[in-house]
């Protein structure tokens, strides 16, 4: 009796010791968050440099198979991906920073446009519950301050990018680098893991990169297709902030299910503020690219990367969006599919262990 109850005792002190220091860690926030940001400033190049090696390696790798020297493959992609992605923030993020101050200085019309709509339905409605048109004002006056911290913050961050040029021009270095010596790095990890768990992190790492890999290669290029049509389209019908709102479909679509409506809203709210005739061509373009996206692109592109079931992906997006906004979304089918992918390996790797 004693034992069991000795060691229950010395699990409750390690967990309350564990409690204690990350407390304690919390008091001294002030004197390591400086530290940490500069570090996640010192590793985000190597970060968003392996990131782009990890999607184009497919891409070397199929020009290898079709005859090309490597060094001459990684050139080619490499000056075709960054060149290619240079020219279009040379020509795109100028016309989107003044996009987005056109919008944040027209808000507060936005704004009383929808509060006088708001008034119109109080008037012509008898039948509205007190405090209905009051809390509605209030939700319209929050999403006004919102909308105006967040257009100020993205306005920010973007011209911000100038203070990060050094860490930035150094991303494309890192990740010629990856490209050419990923064999060496691949290598490299082999001999830094233990032994005993070289095999299984193989296999791992594998079942990880044949269903996570080809789900974001295949959704990025689908979201990328899909904001150049979008921001086109946007612009031939006269719809105000084309590439701002393509930027939105584009960004909103890697989110399953939930991310074409989260995209059309701003797309329709800005488009009633023309004319019933443009916010009806506005959305039959979000349904167009939906059709497109569904029907076309993603089962060609994407195809069934992941292979889990809706509900499974709806539940995660539910649990995502609840943790982390709209972040919490976006990450919650990658950390889904790597949690299938474990879950598949432990009981494999439980099977075998009890069979030998």
């Amino acid at each position: 009796m004693r034992e069991p109850r000795t060691r229950l005792l010395y699990q409750f002190g390690i967990i309350l010791i564990i409690f204690v220091l990350l407390y304690f860690f919390l008091l001294i926030k002030p004197l390591w968050k400086p530290l940490l940001t500069v570090l996640c400033i010192g590793m985000l190049p190597f970060v968003a440099g392996g990131f782009i090696a990890y999607l184009l390696y497919p891409i070397v790798g199929k020009l290898e198979l079709l005859g090309m020297n490597r060094a001459v493959a990684i050139s080619f992609i490499y000056i075709l991906f960054f060149g290619g992605i240079g020219y279009g923030l040379y020509l795109g993020i100028p016309v989107l920073i003044g996009q987005m101050r056109h919008f944040s200085e027209h808000v507060p019309e936005l704004v009383d446009y929808y509060k006088s709509l708001i008034r119109e339905l109080d008037a012509s409605t008898s039948r509205w519950p007190d405090g209905m048109k009051s809390e509605l004002m209030e939700r319209v006056d929050s999403f006004e301050v919102w909308i105006g911290q967040f257009m100020e913050k993205a306005i920010s961050s973007v011209v911000g990018l100038v203070n990060y040029v050094i860490v930035l021009a150094v991303i494309p270095f890192i990740s010629f680098y990856f490209l050419k010596d990923l064999e060496l790095v691949k290598k490299a990890a082999w001999y830094m893991t233990p032994k005993k768990w070289r095999n299984n992190a193989q296999v791992f790492l594998s079942a990880v990169n044949v269903s996570l890999g080809g789900y974001i290669r295949g959704q990025l290029l689908v979201c990328f297709i899909l904001g150049i049509i979008s921001s086109l389209l946007f612009w031939l019908i006269g719809l105000d902030y084309p590439i701002m709102l393509g930027l939105i479909i584009a960004f909103t679509n890697i989110i399953p299910y939930f991310g074409a409506v989260i995209g059309a809203v701003p797309v329709l709210a800005i488009a009633l503020m023309s004319s019933i005739k443009q916010a009806a061509f506005a959305l039959g373009i979000v349904m167009l690219l939906q059709f497109l996206e569904g029907n076309v692109l993603s089962p060609y592109i994407v195809g069934k990367s992941i292979n889990i079931h809706p509900l499974f992906i709806i539940a995660a997006l539910i649990i995502g969006g609840e943790a982390g906004g709209l972040w919490g979304m976006l990450l919650a089918v990658p950390l889904l599919a790597v949690l299938k992918v474990a879950i598949i390996h432990t009981r494999d790797y439980l099977i075998h262990s009890r069979s030998t």
